[in-house]
């Protein structure tokens, strides 16, 4: 028999590992600031709500089912037979509904999860990143070949902000792009492209917003 994480623990589990609070979480829900607390603590009320357990999921990028929702995947391997996948193992990072354009720009219009890419938790403890400040969105144009490639996915360290060397999502008029980024004097950046069709482009920091430092890839060959 195998044994499953309840919806309160699971929720708890979370919130842990994300670093947020269950006050924080409650308000995100527009609810009272102890709404969660007393929901994991003592029971009430007994279910969330569909739409408080759809907003929780989506901020957590996993499944409904592990908050107490229904689990269509989980009838099916139990009519089957198969294991259930042991969550706990991987770290799932959000993935994001946008593009880092690398070219002419992409607008940073959803910033809401749509599915996520597991990471092991060891590889994430020795790459020195935060679990918290990770999400994963696709890069788009071809300047930044052939570092990155268009439809390539980009893990991004949203606590490096600092200007230093390296690839970085940048925000620049409300516009995403992924350049390599180097200082350019007091009080301006470069941002610059792999691809030498692309000259370098030098920006004030006042105009630019670095959204976080690119610290992985992965694409088709």
């Amino acid at each position: 028999m195998v044994n499953q994480t309840s919806p309160r623990d699971r929720l708890l589990q979370l919130a842990r590992q994300r670093g947020v609070s269950l006050s924080g979480l409650s308000e995100m829900l527009g609810r009272n600031a102890s709404y969660l607390q007393q929901f994991i603590r003592k029971g009430s009320p007994r279910r969330l709500e569909e739409s408080d357990r759809r907003t929780l999921a989506q901020f957590f990028a996993v499944p409904e089912s592990e908050l107490g929702g229904a689990d269509p995947e989980g009838a099916a391997r139990r009519a089957t037979g198969q294991a259930p996948r042991l969550r706990e193992e991987w770290i799932e990072v959000p993935r994001l509904a946008i593009g880092a354009a690398a070219g002419a720009g992409a607008m940073a219009s959803d910033e809401a999860p749509f599915d996520s890419f597991r990471f092991s938790p060891r590889w994430l403890r020795d790459a020195g990143l935060s679990i918290d400040q990770l999400s994963t969105i696709r890069v788009t144009g071809d300047s930044m070949v052939p570092l990155l490639n268009d439809g390539d996915e980009i893990l991004v360290d949203k606590g490096q902000r600092s200007l230093r060397d390296g690839i970085h999502v940048v925000r620049l008029d409300d516009v995403l792009l992924v350049k390599r980024l180097a200082p350019a004097g007091r009080g301006r950046a470069s941002l610059i492209s792999e691809n030498h069709a692309y000259p370098p482009v030098e920006v004030s920091l006042d105009e630019l917003e670095i959204v976080g430092r690119v610290v992985w890839k992965g694409g088709r060959l």
